[in-house]
This record gives structure tokens, C-alpha cells and sequence, in this order.
């Protein structure tokens, strides 16, 4: 088991490497957070929609996405009003471009003291490293299915995200192979990779300095899935066209 640490110890992980991976003991002691009310959310996942955006044409995603600002002077987390998820191709080159518009997270999970200690507690962290007024947070729920055979977590390939800091938790991983998290520096070669299996691990990192990826899952058994948590911070506000 590994050693419970502080919120500056994850901060300093991350301003060395450019990423942190936290264990999921490592990840609730440095955010504060109880696994009981966690795992209370995490029957919403079996509720996604379907991602109908795949351009590869898979019916393998289905997803929730939601928007927050975060206030870093008053610590308080505001849900911004319902807006499309959009990239420049610039770093989605699969699906940039689009103003895709997703059905909005349950309020059963956005009104939970639980999400509002797990998404202001990461962007603290951040904001450690990045001295900023707020945050604009993107959140996404993303279920990853092998029903048709293969299911392709990033079907973009390596990429960053055109933000500041990235956040990736893992929720649950049932009756899989394969998902394997591929972490890179953005300007050279070095890079890591790591299967994340536990709930409630967590993968920071700074989007200027990485670029990430996981590898397609296959199925072991049925049902097979892997549903994760990804959270993006910006502070220039939100992604939008032009």
C-alpha cells in the first residue's frame, strides 16, 4: 500500500514531470475525498448516451460532458451554462473542428458534495502551479465498450487537449485487456506507460509538457468496459470557434 500524501507532494510530481500518476490511496488523501460517496456515482455511468460524433464510425463511446468555473478566490465551483464540446484540429485532428454537443451530467453527480470536493480540490493543485483568478472545466463521463469487439479509448491517437491541465480518473474497469495509458513529453522522447485497473486512480497532467493516449481495450468477458473521468482545466476560458 502506498503512502498517503499531501496535495503540494502531487503538485510537485507534477511540476517535475509534467505528470503525476496517484494510486487511488494516494489520490483520495491528497484531495480529501472519502471512497464511500465516490463509489456512490458511479451507477451513473451505466446511463451514458451514446457518442453519435465517432467519425471512425464506431459505436464504442458513450459519454456525459458538463461545464464549471471554478473561482480560486472564493473556492467556489459554478455550473457554467450548457455549451458544445469543441477543439481546434490543431489538437484533435479526428474530431476538431466539430461543435459537438453531448447530453449534460446527471444532476444526481454535479449537485454531490463529492464532485464539488473532486473537481475544486484537482484545480487547487493546479492553480499551485499555475497562479490563476479561475478555471474554466470542461468535465467528461466516458464509458469505452467492447459489444461490437474492439473499444478505442482515444481514437485520436496521442494528443493534448489545448488546455492547461488535464485530470484522468479511472472509475471502473470490468472484463478487459488491454487500456494502456501512454504518457510522452511533448518535445522529445521520453515517456512512460502504465495500465491503470484500481477505481479512483488518477492521472494529472500538464497538457503544455505531455501528450497522452490509452491503447484499445478487448474484451475478457461480458459486459466489458472501462469508464473514466476526464476533467480539463483552462484559464482563458472556454474552447470555442474563432
Amino acid at each position: 500500500m502506498s503512502n498517503a500524501i499531501f496535495p503540494s507532494e502531487a503538485a510537485e510530481r507534477l511540476s517535475h514531470a509534467g505528470y503525476a500518476f496517484l494510486p487511488a490511496a494516494d489520490a483520495l488523501a491528497a484531495f480529501d475525498l472519502r471512497l464511500e460517496p465516490l463509489n456512490g456515482l458511479r451507477e451513473t455511468w451505466s446511463r451514458l448516451p451514446r457518442d453519435t460524433y465517432l467519425r471512425d464510425g464506431g459505436r464504442y463511446r458513450s459519454r456525459r460532458h458538463g461545464c464549471f468555473v471554478q473561482d480560486l478566490s472564493s473556492a467556489a465551483l459554478s455550473a457554467a451554462p450548457r455549451r458544445p464540446h469543441w477543439q481546434p484540429t490543431s489538437y484533435n485532428a479526428l474530431h476538431g473542428g466539430l461543435e459537438r454537443w453531448f447530453e449534460p451530467i446527471e444532476a444526481q453527480v454535479v449537485n454531490a458534495a463529492v464532485w464539488t470536493r473532486l473537481v475544486t480540490s484537482i484545480g487547487s493543485v493546479f492553480a499551485s502551479i499555475q497562479h490563476v483568478e479561475r478555471w474554466f472545466i470542461e468535465a467528461h463521463q466516458f464509458r469505452i465498450d467492447t459489444e461490437a469487439g474492439i473499444g478505442r479509448p482515444t481514437p485520436e491517437g496521442a494528443h493534448r487537449d489545448g488546455v492547461d491541465f488535464v485530470a484522468l480518473v479511472l472509475v471502473e474497469r470490468r472484463g478487459i485487456r488491454g487500456g494502456e495509458t501512454r504518457v510522452f513529453d511533448a518535445n522529445g522522447p521520453s515517456g512512460v506507460r502504465f495500465t491503470m485497473t484500481e477505481p479512483w486512480s488518477m492521472l494529472l497532467m500538464d497538457d503544455a509538457r505531455v501528450v497522452h493516449e490509452t491503447t484499445p481495450i478487448q474484451p475478457t468477458a461480458v459486459p466489458g468496459f472501462r469508464d473514466t473521468l476526464v476533467l480539463t482545466y483552462r484559464a482563458g476560458g472556454f474552447q470555442a470557434p474563432g
